[in-house]
């Protein structure tokens, strides 16, 4: 059974930026596609942004051009660099991983093991 472990949030003004981390557990990280979703209070769990397991990317349009994703075999952990915060990134951001064998997925639905969530608020 996978695990995640989410760390990095916190609290910023807006312009500023935080790194979250996404640490998986288990073995064959590298068959694993990797996604950050966020959620707003009041608001669905979206997509911010996906890593397959081969590291092509994709993002929401609302985050292209500020937020960078990315994995390292090496510690297994896959990261979220979020630059040029504005107040309305402000969500509590999950990490999520699904099987690369299942094929590429933007939807929450699909994945079936998450973090617990981070915390990030961005103040204007």
């Amino acid at each position: 059974q996978v695990q995640l472990v989410e760390s990095g949030g916190g609290s910023v003004q807006s312009g500023g930026s935080l790194r979250l981390s996404c640490a998986v557990s288990g073995d064959r990280f590298d068959s694993y596609h990797i996604a950050w979703f966020r959620q707003a209070q009041g608001q669905e769990r979206s997509m911010v942004a996906v890593i397959t397991s081969s590291g092509s990317t994709n993002y929401a349009d609302s985050v292209k051009g500020r937020f960078t994703i990315e994995r390292d075999s090496a510690t297994k952990t896959g990261h979220l660099q979020m630059n040029s915060l504005k107040p309305e990134d402000t969500a509590v951001y999950y990490c999520a991983v699904r099987r690369s064998y299942l094929g590429y997925s933007g939807r929450s639905s699909d994945y079936g093991s998450w973090g617990q969530g981070t915390q990030v608020t961005v103040s204007s």
